[in-house]
């Protein structure tokens, strides 16, 4: 198989430079939203150690990535949920998840060698900060976006991020979600404040700010009840914001991507031909 933009998904990581910023959050919104839009989506819980997403959707996977390590295949891990969408749940508690060696890594690419199915979009839920695990799975994304909120200490952590990212990897391209923030003319500014910081520190480096989640108590409601916002409160202002966010992941163009290094690696081992 030829792998082009066409049969191959879109690899989007969710990330921070920050915990606590709801990025996770965000990540099971945007999967069920693409998923009631009729896509294929995997929403891939990469914070190895510190499992949440199974958590955020009131589910209880038997099996997790943890278990690719000791011979199961993927098919038997990746979990359906009920919002039409699959994860592949993270371990939680296992201490050596949280420093993956390089024959692990490579091992874990190439679980997905068998999986055949065809995918419109696999979503990576990183940890946050700048550990090796976070940094490697943006390194193999095709996009990154970016989630911080208007607290001073997300907005510096966003930049160590990204500077990390591009000294070291040379990552450039970068979306930005401004999340919980009392207006969108304050998610401006705070987005604004970031673009300056790269722009005057980190050449060649591009901010596209794609939106904002505005604070909403709907957001710790659903968290409570296990159920995504999109679906329990469709009609709240932080599900009417997420569309819009939705629309934007959906424009995303990826296709002049395909630099053959360790990104398309991963869509290689990803979808076999």
């Amino acid at each position: 198989m030829e792998y082009t933009s066409q049969n191959t998904p879109k690899v989007i990581s969710v990330t921070s430079g920050k915990g606590g910023v709801g990025k996770t959050n965000i990540s099971v919104n945007l999967a069920c939203c693409l998923a009631k839009a009729g896509k294929k989506v995997v929403l891939v819980d990469a914070d190895l150690g510190l499992a949440n997403v199974d958590v955020i959707l009131g589910l209880t996977p038997q099996l997790n990535i943890y278990d690719l390590f000791k011979g199961k295949a993927l098919s038997e891990i990746l979990f359906d949920t009920p919002y039409g969408f699959q994860i592949l749940p993270a371990s939680s508690g296992v201490s050596d998840m949280m420093s993956l060696e390089t024959g692990q890594k490579l091992e874990l690419l190439e679980a997905f060698d068998d999986f055949d199915e065809k995918v419109d979009y696999l979503i990576v839920d990183t940890g946050a900060g700048i550990h090796d695990n976070v940094l490697y799975f943006n390194i193999a994304a095709q996009e990154r976006l970016v989630v911080l909120t208007t607290e001073p200490t997300s907005l510096t952590d966003s930049y160590a991020l990204i500077k990390v990212l591009k000294r070291r990897h040379g990552v450039s391209n970068y979306r930005i979600l401004v999340n919980s923030a009392t207006s969108e003319s304050i998610a401006k500014e705070v987005y604004t404040r970031l673009y300056s910081a790269c722009d005057h520190f980190l050449e060649g480096v591009s901010l596209d700010y794609i939106g904002f989640l505005p604070k909403d108590p709907t957001v710790r409601k659903s968290i409570m009840a296990q159920v995504p916002f999109c679906i329990g409160e469709p009609d709240s202002n932080v599900a009417k914001a997420m569309e819009k966010v939705v629309n934007a992941v959906e424009k995303f163009d990826s296709s002049g991507s395909a630099d053959g290094n360790i990104k398309f690696f991963w869509k290689r081992l990803l979808f076999r031909g």
